[in-house]
């Protein structure tokens, strides 16, 4: 059992053993990994193949699996550095504390957006994009998207999103009408702006975030864990609901082969949602 701390109280030693640690990954090869295996299992409700990453109610546990195997790969580096997590409900504007230097470094410059600080600006010589949403293989932000701003998502919108008693709906995708999931996720729904929550902290960011190579962004991490901390109050507020469907729609349902009912086992570690539906043998959050 490990913490997993807000970004804003990490020590300044702790920022340095995370930093060092995701640099030394990245130098193995192995950052870079993770980065193919989001963009290889981020399918959308049009593709006609399995969908368990995004769009879906998997979305939660399938990256709770996907971080904890990041995790590990970090603590094979050094066992005392966990994924920090960012909460931008509180933590919302370029200033604040994971865009310093001795963290994630800050915006891009104007022009190409390329990030000039920090440990992981293209000018040290630590980090190389995969490529996979631009050619460039410098790290971009546009933090706020300063030629059509967006703003990071409210507590309102998040507490919204955590007063839905239904974890998801039918018909399972991007056009669920309700469901905490998708309330989350942040696909367009009735009483929400066309794209919210995690899906507008992707946009806030820019450059790597906004697409499937979002991993290329160290911030990526902290994201999801805020995400997770989040199905993590959903789970405390509703003890009566629950992950949905608890099985895969049935036949002729278009969703049928696409979408993973509780029990069903989610590529590519063949591990079901039933298995990650409480994280506290792995970590808690303070």
């Amino acid at each position: 059992m490990y913490n997993r701390k807000n970004q804003r109280d990490l020590t300044r030693a702790e920022k340095r053993r995370l930093v060092d640690a995701l640099l030394r990954l990245k130098r193995s090869g192995r950052y870079d990994e993770f980065v193919v295996m989001h963009q290889e299992f981020y399918v959308s409700d049009a593709e006609d193949r399995l969908r368990p990453a995004h769009m879906t109610p998997s979305f939660f546990p399938w990256h709770r699996r996907y971080l904890l195997e990041f995790e590990r790969a970090l603590q094979a580096v050094d066992p005392g550095v966990s994924i920090p997590y960012w909460d931008w409900t509180v933590d919302n504007t370029p200033s604040s504390s994971l865009w310093a230097d001795d963290l994630l470094g800050g915006n891009g410059r104007p022009g190409d957006r390329q990030v000039m600080t920090g440990p992981f600006a293209y000018g040290q010589g630590n980090w190389r994009t995969s490529g996979g949403t631009t050619d460039d293989r410098f790290l971009a932000r546009d933090l706020g998207r300063s030629r059509n701003p967006v703003a990071l998502p409210t507590k309102k919108e998040v507490d919204r999103a955590l007063s839905d008693p239904v974890y998801d709906v039918q018909p399972w995708n991007s056009v669920s009408v309700e469901g905490f999931r998708n309330r989350i996720e942040g696909w367009g729904i009735r009483d929400s702006r066309p794209v919210a929550n995690h899906n507008r902290v992707h946009q806030w960011v820019g450059g790597p975030m906004a697409g499937a190579g979002s991993p290329d962004d160290p911030v990526f991490w902290l994201h999801h864990a805020f995400m997770d901390l989040l199905w993590t109050r959903w789970q405390k507020a509703h003890p009566g609901g629950g992950y949905l469907p608890g099985r895969k729609p049935s036949s002729p349902d278009s969703d049928r082969d696409r979408v993973f009912g509780i029990d069903d086992r989610m590529p590519p570690w063949n591990v079901a949602p039933s298995q990650l539906l409480d994280h506290t043998r792995f970590y808690r959050y303070v």
